[in-house]
């Protein structure tokens, strides 16, 4: 995994952590805390090859700021974290994945249990990883803060 990007998706009953690039590595975890996203980040020192620079996109939720996420990045110095701004969560790639999980295996679900729920992400994300494609930026950096700029110029006469 080149560049991963990390994602954090809360189904109400459980938070699936993620990162991709091309394949995926989930896990789930019953809360949103610290110490749930450093057990996510061992997760993925163990299973990124070694002598990658792995890049995580976080959005600024505090679990990501505490001082023993810090402390444990400062000690993994190929892992680096990159924060979205905020309500910039279109930016991140691994939300349009979260889009295709929730389309393709969660909504209109039943699950009698979260260990369901879980069972149901887990084979979701093996299916994903044999047949799925990596997301691709297709537009640049130019184009896309051009169509910002029209569409708040449509929705409020402001611009950028």
């Amino acid at each position: 995994m080149r560049n991963s990007r990390r994602w954090t998706c809360i189904f109400g009953t459980t938070t699936l952590f993620a990162a991709l690039d091309g394949s995926v590595i989930t896990q789930c975890k019953p809360r949103h805390r610290h110490q749930e996203f450093l057990a996510f980040l061992q997760h993925l020192d163990r299973n990124v090859p070694g002598g990658l620079e792995v890049h995580l996109i976080a959005d600024n939720y505090a679990a990501h700021k505490h001082p023993k996420v810090k402390a444990w990045l400062a000690r993994h110095p190929s892992f680096h974290l990159h924060f979205t701004p905020t309500y910039a969560s279109w930016l991140n790639q691994v939300e349009r994945w979260f889009g295709l999980i929730t389309q393709r295996a969660i909504r209109r679900g039943s699950f009698r249990s979260v260990k369901e729920l879980v069972a149901k992400i887990d084979a979701y994300v093996t299916h994903y990883n044999l047949h799925g494609r990596p997301f691709v930026w297709t537009a640049g950096a130019d184009s896309i803060l051009a169509k910002l700029k029209r569409l708040c110029k449509v929705i409020n006469g402001t611009l950028l």
